[in-house]
């Protein structure tokens, strides 16, 4: 599929957040996907995933969430402990929040966007604010998948506010996401009702979906990204 890709910048409270932004090259209303980084930035990965996405014919674009620190806001996947600082320098629940926000209203905002289905997926960080985002703007967006999301307390209470599929994918061998943080993350959605699925790659550790990163696991990366097409397709598609 033919894809145009170019930066975009989205008004904010702070100012002007660049994006990445790919699109596929007809010209009827997409539905759209958000594409949250890592704890690394918008690094060539998040570009790379973004544009597979909107090789599979959606609108994607993917917001640097560290944009107030431009330009030396990326970090290589060795730089951990920098990465986690400006990672945690972030103020979740209200600006980072409001971000997330503004790239969604900027996507309702465009005539080639079905406002109805946007969707919001993430990695590592990302995963983390995707599954926030589910909790905090169920009624803006259709569906939610994190990849090894750490979730805190006050976001697995908020489960309850959730009213769209969700999909959750983990490495059973994560350290950051303890199998016994799984089984409490899975029994929440269960017990609430939730239209969700949970897949864990036993074998798999944390950033499992990276190929430039040491934890790569190709079988759980193939297999998430076959399992995260078809429910993109069943719920952004397939209406």
């Amino acid at each position: 599929m033919q894809i145009e890709q170019k930066e975009v910048t989205i008004a904010t409270n702070d100012g002007l957040m660049p994006a990445f932004f790919v699109v596929p090259s007809e010209n009827s209303p997409k539905t759209a996907v958000v594409v949250l980084m890592e704890a690394f930035g918008l690094t060539q990965h998040i570009k790379d995933v973004t544009v597979r996405i909107a090789k599979e014919g959606y609108l994607a674009i993917a917001p640097d969430l560290y944009y107030r620190d431009l330009p030396n806001n990326k970090f290589g996947y060795d730089e951990v402990s920098s990465a986690k600082a400006m990672m945690y320098g972030l103020d979740f629940s209200k600006t980072l929040s409001e971000d997330i926000k503004a790239t969604i209203d900027y996507l309702k905002s465009r005539v080639d966007v079905d406002s109805d289905r946007i969707g919001v997926m993430g990695f590592c960080f990302g995963g983390s604010m995707a599954f926030y985002t589910a909790t905090r703007f169920s009624s803006e967006i259709a569906i939610a998948a994190p990849f090894y999301s750490v979730v805190l307390d006050e976001w697995l209470e908020a489960v309850r506010d959730i009213t769209i599929p969700v999909y959750l994918f983990f490495g059973g061998a994560d350290p950051f996401i303890p199998r016994e943080r799984i089984k409490q993350i899975d029994s929440r959605f269960q017990e609430l009702g939730k239209n969700y699925s949970l897949k864990i790659y036993d074998n798999a550790n944390h950033g499992f979906f990276c190929q430039e990163r040491s934890s790569y696991n190709q079988l759980a990366a193939e297999d998430s990204w076959l399992e995260l097409k078809e429910f993109l397709n069943k719920y952004l598609q397939s209406y």
